[in-house]
């Protein structure tokens, strides 16, 4: 994976295939100033700590820790608790690690799902700097 730049992401702004681009761009931009701030090597929790805050500073509308039920046949199976929900639109799932697992972007997936929204951001802290992936629903 590689980072994007600042200059790549006002070029992706142009696209009109993309999905809620400017809300993509507060995100993104809100995840590098975090990072621009924080550094690596702090745990994940104080990571969604500064990104909340940092959202907050943005004032955009966000729940945290937002409880998803699994359903099937009518019944609640069980329940997904994702990091973000931002704007009513766009899941934000923050991790820290080397690099994205199948398993972070099969987590992304089913909240996407689940909730029936359309893009999901998989933001990932690493020593190197933000990386991220947007993860589409295509249902």
């Amino acid at each position: 994976l590689k980072m994007i730049n600042y200059r790549d992401l006002k070029h992706q702004l142009k696209r009109k295939d993309l999905v809620y681009p400017e809300l993509s761009y507060q995100i993104i931009g809100i995840l590098f100033e975090v990072f621009k701030q924080l550094g690596y090597g702090y745990q994940e929790k104080y990571y969604q700590r500064a990104v909340a805050l940092e959202i907050k500073n943005c004032a955009l509308r966000f729940r945290e820790q937002v409880p998803v039920k699994i359903m099937y046949s009518g019944s609640k199976i069980g329940s997904y608790f994702l990091d973000f929900l931002v704007d009513e639109k766009v899941i934000l799932e923050i991790k820290k690690d080397r690099n994205f697992s199948k398993r972070n972007i099969e987590q992304v997936v089913a909240y996407l799902k689940a909730l029936n929204l359309k893009l999901g951001i998989l933001a990932n802290f690493t020593a190197k700097g933000v990386e991220y992936r947007r993860i589409l629903n295509l249902n």
